[in-house]
C-alpha cells in the first residue's frame, strides 16, 4: 500500500512525499502488458499472438514507468481528497524527482515528492466600520438647459440655406491637398467631412460668412482651426497630430453643401418624439423628466464609485498570507510557457491581487449563500443582445431572440462571463447593505475631479 507523508517547508507551503512499492504497481503493469499483447501489430506475428517476452522487451520499460507514475499520481490525488486540502493550482513536482531511475528489472520502492500551496484562512473585514462616502451630485438648472438645447438640436429640422450666415451652419466640405497658391496636384484624392462653422478659428469664420455652395477656400490648417479642433481635423485627414509640419499643410476646401439645423420648438410633439413612452404635455414636465434622467446618470456614477471604494476596502483590508515561494515557482513553471524570474517579479503584484480578490469574493459568495440561477443568466444575455439593437427599429419582431439566446447558453465561455458579471454585481449589492456611508452633496465638476483622481490612483 502506498505511503504518503507531509511536511511543512515554509508559510502555507508543504511537501508531500508519495512512496509506492512493488505491490502497488506490478499488478497494473502485468495487466497493461497483456492489453498490449492483444492489440500490438508486429511484423512476423499475428495480431493478438505476440509472445509475452517480445512485448516485455519492446514495450516493458515504458509501460513500467507509466504504471509507477500513474500509481504515484493516484495516491497523491486520493490523499488530497481525503485530507480535504484547499490548495492553489496543482501540486508541483519536486526538482529531485527523476523518472529515469525507474527500472523494470528492479521493482523496488519508489518515492516522489510534490509541493503544494495552501490557501490562507482569513476573515472579511467589517464593512460597517469602513469610512465611505455616497456622493449626491447636484443637478443644476444650467445642466438641464444644456441638455434641452442638445435635444432641440438633435431632433431639429435640417434646412439648406443659400449662404453661410450663422456659426451653427453645418458645412459639407471636401479637402484636397494643395500648395500655398491653392494649386491641386493632378490625381489628388479629395476627403469629405462635415463641420460646424463654429469649429473654425475666428478669422476663418469671418471669411466663411456669406459663402455659397460651390465656393472654395485655400486654407492652412494651423490658421483655419484652433488647437482643440485642429487635432481631430488632422486625424480625419489622416495626418499625424504630433508632427509639427502637419498643421502647416495647405488644403483647398470646397463647399459641397450648406445646412442649418433649426432647433425644435418646446411643444408637445417634440416632447412625444423624445419620450414616446411618456405622456408629457408641458415644458415643465419635459424639463423635470430631463432632470430625473441626469440625476439617474449621476446617481449611477456615484454608486459605481462607492462600489470601487468597497472593492479596495475588501481587497486591501482583508488580512491574509500567501505561499509566495510556491506561487512564484508555479508562475515560472505551471503555465503554458515558462517564465523568467524577471517576468514573475514584474507580474507577481497584480497576480497576488487577483488571487486575493478571488478568495475574498468566493468567501462572500459562500458565506452569504449568493447564487445565480440559469434564468438570470438568460435574462442578462437577453438584455445584452437587446442593448446591441437599442437604437435600431426591429418592428417588434423578436422571434429570433429566444433561439439566439439558447445558442449563447451552449457557449461555456459566454455563460461563464455572464455568470461572473451577475455574481460580481450581487457581491457589491450585498456589500452596499453592510456599509453606512456618509452622504455628501457635491457639484458635477468636483465629483468629476474625484473620479479622475481615483482612476489615477488605482
Amino acid at each position: 500500500m502506498p505511503t504518503v507523508t507531509r511536511e511543512n517547508i515554509s508559510l502555507l507551503n508543504d511537501k508531500i512525499t508519495v512512496t509506492v512499492n512493488r505491490e502497488d504497481y506490478l499488478p497494473s503493469f502485468e495487466k497493461s502488458l497483456k492489453v498490449y499483447a492483444k492489440q500490438a501489430n508486429i511484423p512476423g506475428f499475428r495480431k493478438g499472438m505476440v509472445p509475452a517476452g517480445v512485448i516485455r522487451k519492446m514495450h516493458g520499460p515504458a509501460v513500467f514507468t507509466e504504471e509507477v507514475l500513474r500509481s504515484v499520481e493516484k495516491s497523491l490525488m486520493d490523499y488530497l481528497r481525503q485530507e480535504q486540502l484547499d490548495i492553489f493550482a496543482q501540486p508541483l513536482p519536486s526538482d529531485q524527482n527523476d523518472a529515469r531511475g525507474i527500472d523494470m528489472n528492479q521493482p523496488v520502492d519508489y518515492s516522489f515528492s510534490f509541493e503544494i500551496g495552501l490557501k490562507p484562512g482569513f476573515q472579511v473585514p467589517d464593512l460597517a466600520k469602513a469610512k465611505t462616502i455616497r456622493y449626491e451630485v447636484q443637478v443644476t438648472d444650467d445642466m438641464v438647459e444644456e441638455e434641452v438645447k442638445k435635444l432641440q438640436q438633435k431632433f431639429g429640422k435640417l434646412s439648406e440655406p443659400d449662404i453661410v450666415d450663422s456659426e451653427d451652419n453645418v458645412l459639407n466640405v471636401s479637402f484636397e491637398a494643395c500648395d500655398a497658391d491653392g494649386k491641386v496636384a493632378e490625381g489628388t484624392a479629395a476627403k469629405e467631412n462635415s463641420l460646424l462653422v463654429k469649429y473654425f478659428s475666428e478669422p476663418m469664420r469671418k471669411k466663411l460668412m456669406g459663402a455659397k455652395k460651390g465656393d472654395a477656400f485655400t486654407i492652412q490648417l494651423s490658421t483655419a482651426f484652433d488647437e482643440k479642433e485642429r487635432e481631430w481635423v488632422l486625424g480625419d485627414l489622416g495626418l499625424d497630430k504630433n508632427d509639427p509640419a502637419a498643421a502647416g499643410q495647405y488644403f483647398r476646401m470646397n463647399l459641397v453643401k450648406i445646412g442649418l439645423v433649426e432647433p425644435r420648438a418646446m411643444e408637445e410633439a417634440f416632447f412625444k418624439e423624445v419620450y414616446p413612452a411618456k405622456d408629457i404635455k408641458t415644458e415643465a414636465d419635459f424639463r423635470n423628466e430631463i432632470r430625473q434622467e441626469i440625476k439617474g446618470y449621476w446617481d449611477n456614477q456615484s454608486r459605481n464609485h462607492l462600489q470601487h471604494e468597497l472593492y479596495h476596502v475588501l481587497l486591501e483590508q482583508t488580512q491574509m498570507d500567501f505561499p509566495e515561494t510556491f506561487l512564484r515557482r508555479w508562475m515560472m513553471n505551471g503555465g503554458e510557457e515558462p517564465k523568467s524570474a524577471e517576468q514573475v517579479d514584474a507580474e507577481f503584484p497584480t497576480f497576488r491581487n487577483q488571487l486575493r480578490w478571488t478568495l475574498v469574493s468566493d468567501k462572500i459568495v459562500q458565506d452569504q449563500n449568493i447564487s445565480v440561477a440559469r434564468d438570470e443568466i438568460k435574462e442578462q444575455m437577453r438584455q445584452q443582445v437587446m442593448g446591441y439593437f437599442g437604437s435600431m427599429s426591429l418592428d417588434g419582431n423578436f422571434d429570433w431572440l429566444e433561439s439566439y439566446i439558447e445558442r449563447m447558453m451552449k457557449d461555456e465561455q459566454q455563460v461563464e462571463s455572464t455568470y461572473r458579471r451577475i455574481i460580481t454585481e450581487k457581491i457589491f449589492q450585498w456589500a452596499e447593505t453592510q456599509v453606512v456611508p456618509e452622504t455628501k452633496s457635491i457639484s458635477v465638476e468636483d465629483f468629476t475631479k474625484i473620479l479622475k483622481e481615483h482612476e489615477h490612483q488605482h
